[in-house]
This record gives structure tokens, sequence and C-alpha cells, in this order.
């Protein structure tokens, strides 16, 4: 089954995204087309998407989903005349906190995204460049300044991990690969020992970190299932001996990895 799902917004789209996409989750059952519209600040643009949603409902023979972040009035009048089912995100919960605030939202087109707090943005870009520059062990100088270092095997998720939790929680975040000379002798790396209280491990199931390393070097010793097991097991022991706290990734998302971390370690974001 094939259902069109449009994210209709006056701004990126990001939000009608975030929030459509974790909806339309609960539903795997069907199979969407997501299609996103952004930057619809006129009433000519406005026409435009509806007559996309129209052609998306002839062409599927159903009503497509369309997740909606317009603010202006009209623009959202006007794209409620298409033949689509719209979810307007705004005002289902504008009109509520209008009346419990007692004042009216302003309506401002743009709002959701706009650079509103410099100090917050300073702190965000400042953190992604700390995390590129403290990515995958080639820097380990700064080390003192990094609020969390992410430890694991290579192609386990520490470099994402570290830029989602840099670019959305402000946090500076470096990540080093563990090895087989590590394990070896199950010591901690000379750059990590002094900060033993910042690491955070991260570890992931043999079997899909042998199928992710294929995708970069198939049929190496470095993707093999012997390899991959080994160097899984052998980071499990080291994480126990040096009590690491850690974490099994294999099956979350980033989002979720993220989220996790922060929450087993007590860390609070610098971005709120």
């Amino acid at each position: 089954m094939k259902r069109t799902a449009f994210f209709v917004s006056d701004g990126t789209g990001i939000t009608a995204e975030t929030i459509g996409h974790s909806l339309l989750s609960q539903f795997g059952s069907i199979e969407f087309d997501q299609v996103t519209i952004p930057y619809v600040q006129s009433d000519a643009l406005a026409h435009e998407a509806v007559n996309r949603i129209n052609r998306a409902a002839e062409d599927d023979g159903a009503k497509p989903v369309v997740f909606s972040t317009l603010v202006d009035g009209p623009q959202r009048q006007i794209l409620h005349t298409c033949n689509g089912k719209v979810l307007d995100l705004f005002t289902a919960f504008q009109k509520p906190l209008e009346d419990e605030l007692g004042v009216s939202a302003n309506h401002k087109i743009g709002q959701t995204h706009a650079i509103r707090d410099q100090q917050a943005y300073r702190i965000r870009i400042n953190a992604v460049h700390f995390a590129l520059d403290n990515d995958d062990g080639a820097r380990t100088r700064a080390y003192d300044q990094a609020d969390l270092i992410l430890v694991g095997v290579s192609r386990s998720g520490k470099t994402p991990t570290c830029l989602y939790l840099a670019l959305q929680f402000g946090l500076f975040t470096a990540n080093y690969p563990l090895t087989e000379d590590d394990f070896d002798d199950l010591r901690l790396p000379d750059a990590l020992a002094p900060h033993r209280h910042k690491l955070f491990g991260l570890t992931i199931n043999a079997d899909r970190l042998s199928a992710i390393r294929s995708e970069r070097k198939a049929g190496s010793r470095y993707a093999s299932p012997r390899q991959c097991d080994m160097e899984v097991r052998a980071l499990q022991a080291l994480y126990n001996k040096f009590n690491i706290p850690h974490l099994d990734a294999t099956e979350l998302s980033i989002e979720e990895i993220s989220t996790r971390i922060l929450a087993m370690t007590g860390l609070q974001r610098r971005l709120q």
C-alpha cells in the first residue's frame, strides 16, 4: 500500500518533517512517498503546493497526508482547499497556548529556526568545529576541553553521534577508535588515561559491524565476521576492566544514542 506524504512549510520544513516522520513511523505497513515543500511564503506558492498535492491524489487514487507548519492565515486557508488530509501542526497547539498564556501568537514566518540567541548559535558552531577537529583520534591535545570522549571500534557510530551531540546540544565531544593494539594487553591508550572520567563507550553487534565494514572494504580482514567478533569481545572486556559506561548502539538511531548518553552520564546540554 502506497500513499504520498507532504511536508509543507513557510520555512525549511524541518519541523514538519520531524513531527511528520515520527507520526508516520507508527504505520509501518504503509509505504509513503515523502515530499517536502519549503518556503511557501506567498499565496501563489500555496496554490502551487495545492496543485502538487492534487496531482499526487489523482496519481495515487488516495488522499495524500499533508503536514503543515504554515503560519500565515490566508496561505493556510489555501492549503486546506487541497484534496489531501491536512494536519495543521501549529494551529493544533497555538490556540490552547494563547488561551493559557493570555497573549496572542505573533504569527511571524520563519521563527522556528531563526537565529534569535547569538550566544547559543556560537556555542553550536564551536561545538561542531570541536567535534570535527577531534574526530577519530586525529588530535588529542584538546581533550581537557571535551565534555565527552566517545570510544569504540571503527565504524561503531562514534563520529555521527559526536556531531549530533554538538549540533543539537552544544556539547564538546571527541571520539577515539580502539584498535587491536589496545586490546592485546587490555590497556587504555595514553591519550585517554588522564580523561577516564569523560569516557563513554559504544558497542555493536559483531554481525552488524561486519555488514557495515563490508560496505567500505568488502572481503577484507577488517570486515570479516571473525575479526569483528574478536574486536567486539575485546572491547567489552576493556569496558569492564576500566568500568567505562557504555551502550549497545546496534538497533539505535543516532538520536536515541545521543539522548541515552545524556541520561546515563548526567551531562547537561548547553543549548536549551
